[in-house]
């Protein structure tokens, strides 16, 4: 039982805590499944046994816990004003520490630690002998309530560590993950608002299965009591969590001026849509201990860190009203009216609703007056994630008819469709602006405007009609005089050179994009091939699951469109394919992983990308074990130090970048 408990563990550190699994999941089950049998056999289970992660009782109530060490509040800094105010209380302290105190050693120029300020729930973790023995809220900072059965279910955290020499105390943040949330929320009989109330929800809730049931994860921190281990620096302290088997946030950068650190929380910022986790900012922190201590603490806050706080991402606000508006595709999309209100930094009235399906996945059905929760992030359209309270609104009307063309509405799976392909105005204009777009065709000149000109008063229903446009067809039209009309037609004459990919990608098949349609063009190689594809040979293609392939597959054989690509054919669109130049295997990078990070100064990333893969290497975009070099430019962040941490080779010159290329 103990041999089986520590591999089960030691899978649950790879998978969990590293993202680097080394069994399937059938193998992980039949190890547990037979500690489960062992258990039943012998009727009784270890102590810290992995099944007993999840507690059978309900519990009647939390008994309090007193820290060891006090948790502390952080000071907030809202913008960069109170940031450098922080920084210059910093150094008077660290210059009347030195000038006070000739004969001792001084205390060092400050230097810095950014990390992420993690939106979920604080937890205090005590380890005795190398157990997990109490788990805590943070509470008072002084006394918080024992969890220790809730967070037993989070698999991230270690239920024995390497680090048997005394009892410590870790911190971290208890939190769910966005895409987590998502998966839970389509199957939840009630769906969750929001991921941090899930979190500190589901740990707070008295029966540990439901907190098993939310597959929440953790990361760890700071180490606030310690017995026998002492630390000099905040990079010796990020080592020891994870020498013993702690998840640490692979974000963390070390600064030596505070100009640095306040542009790097700016780049923080506008990448925070990206994450796959809430943060509401960013916390940094003096990396010398000596100094730490020497500052010491105000009543409330530790005087040598200090909070970023971002601007607010979610807030509440009153669901006014419903429109549904007509896609390119013929997919019907609710879109929320909500009253006006400020979010992270802008104004916000509309917000998305997806579709159906959401709505009544968010119990939004009777909302309509009531307060909701909105989120936007990445500067997209805000979303609307859940009611904010339980009073019943007045009724979402779903149409049964096409709000444009009148058509009877289908229902398939979650979304309504229009199915009038040829005759509904707002169909069309889309998907004629979609074919006439940049990464598509790259018809100079055209716009939405242009689109809706052309299919009032020339009939152009179909991509394929633009082709048959004639110099009399455009001179009558107002706002075309004899300039504009022979740019259009020779634009559109120049498009029917674009490679198979474009076209491919103009075409607008539903569920594919730019990467798809590319790896199409580079797979099949023409496009009667592709035409011409079996559902059995998309399904077995990089990326393309069951549904992609159906809908490239129904696609090609829908009349419609196949009556309009013959006619783009018959028009003189060639479509042939652009086939990358053979992949070199003599280079340093042939058969290498090569991650980019930060900005380089003679070239994009886009095209390091190429010069890369065209010397035969697979360029990811996260840094792993796997990895081989590491190519990094100005302001490089976490995968430049995840790097340094695993040893990877790293290029930050690039002139010597750019010799490797052969340039």
């Amino acid at each position: 039982m103990r041999e089986l408990a520590e591999q089960i563990e030691h899978h649950n550190y790879q998978y969990y805590t590293l993202d680097q699994p080394t069994i399937s999941d059938k193998e992980y089950d039949a190890l547990y499944d037979k500690l489960v049998e062992l258990e039943r056999q012998a009727g009784y289970a270890l102590e810290d046994s992995p099944t007993q992660r999840v507690g059978g009782d309900i519990l009647k109530g939390f008994e309090p816990h007193r820290h060891r060490a006090r948790l502390w509040s952080l000071d907030k800094a809202q913008d960069r004003e109170a940031l450098l105010a922080w920084n210059a209380r910093v150094l008077k302290g660290i210059n009347d520490f030195n000038s006070k105190n000739p004969d001792a050693v001084p205390l060092p120029e400050p230097s810095y630690v950014i990390e992420l300020k993690f939106d979920g729930l604080t937890l205090n973790l005590t380890y005795e002998g190398g157990k997990l023995v109490q788990a805590a809220t943070r509470g008072s900072g002084v006394v918080g309530e024992g969890i220790l059965a809730q967070v037993k279910t989070i698999k991230s955290i270690p239920l024995t560590i390497p680090f048997t020499g005394g009892r410590i105390e870790v911190q971290g943040e208890g939190i769910m993950f966005l895409s987590v949330l998502e998966a839970y929320n389509k199957t939840a009989v009630d769906p969750l608002k929001n991921a941090r109330n899930a979190a500190a929800g589901a740990l707070r809730n008295q029966n540990p299965r439901i907190t098993a049931e939310r597959r929440l994860s953790a990361f760890i921190y700071n180490v606030g009591y310690a017995e026998n281990v002492a630390f000099a620096t905040h990079q010796d302290m990020q080592r020891f969590l994870q020498d013993n088997r702690f998840k640490v946030n692979p974000y963390s950068t070390y600064w030596n001026t505070i100009e640095e650190v306040t542009a790097e929380l700016e780049r923080i910022e506008a990448m925070r849509g990206e994450l796959d986790y809430l943060i509401d900012g960013a916390v940094v922190k003096l990396t010398d201990m000596r100094t730490r201590e020497v500052l010491g603490y105000t009543d409330k806050f530790p005087r040598w860190a200090v909070a970023y706080k971002f601007e607010a991402e979610e807030t509440t606000t009153i669901l006014e009203s419903v429109s549904w508006e007509v896609g390119r595709t013929g997919k019907i999309t609710p879109v929320a009216r909500v009253e006006a209100v400020e979010l992270a930094g802008v104004s916000v009235q509309n917000c998305t609703l997806n579709n159906i399906g959401d709505i009544e996945r968010k119990n939004l059905k009777h909302a309509l007056g009531t307060r909701v929760f909105i989120r936007r992030s990445n500067d997209v359209i805000p979303e609307i994630l859940g009611k904010a309270d339980d009073e019943p609104g007045a009724e979402i009307v779903y149409p049964d008819a096409c709000p444009s063309c009148g058509t009877a509405l289908e229902l398939r799976g979650a979304h309504l469709f229009c199915p009038n392909k040829l005759g509904c105005k707002p169909q069309t204009i889309g998907r004629i602006t979609h074919f006439s777009s940049r990464d598509a065709m790259d018809i100079e000149t055209f716009s939405v405007m242009t689109a809706e000109q052309l299919f009032d008063e020339c009939g152009v229903h179909d991509p394929a009609d633009l082709y048959d446009l004639t110099y009399d067809n455009l001179i009558g039209l107002e706002r075309f005089g004899d300039k504009k009309a022979r740019n259009l037609l020779e634009a559109i004459e120049k498009s029917k050179d674009r490679e198979l990919a474009a076209f491919l990608f103009a075409l607008g098949i539903p569920n594919t994009g730019k990467a798809t349609t590319k790896m199409l063009a580079d797979h099949f190689g023409s496009l009667e091939a592709v035409r011409s594809a079996a559902i059995e040979e998309l399904v077995n293609l990089p990326d393309v699951g069951g549904i992609v392939a159906e809908s490239i597959y129904t696609y090609f054989r829908d009349p419609v469109a196949a009556s309009s690509i013959d006619r783009m054919i018959a028009s003189g669109v060639k479509a042939k394919s652009d086939a990358p130049p053979p992949v070199r295997t003599d280079s340093a990078f042939s058969g290498k992983t090569v991650v980019l990070t930060g900005t380089l100064a003679t070239m994009s990333r886009d095209e390091a990308a190429k010069k890369l893969e065209a010397l035969g290497a697979k360029v990811s975009g996260s840094v792993s074990k796997k990895t081989d070099f590491v190519i990094a430019g100005e302001n490089a962040g976490s995968k430049l130090t995840k790097a340094r941490d695993l040893g990877i080779t790293v290029i930050e010159d690039e002139d010597a970048f750019k010799k490797m290329l052969g340039e």
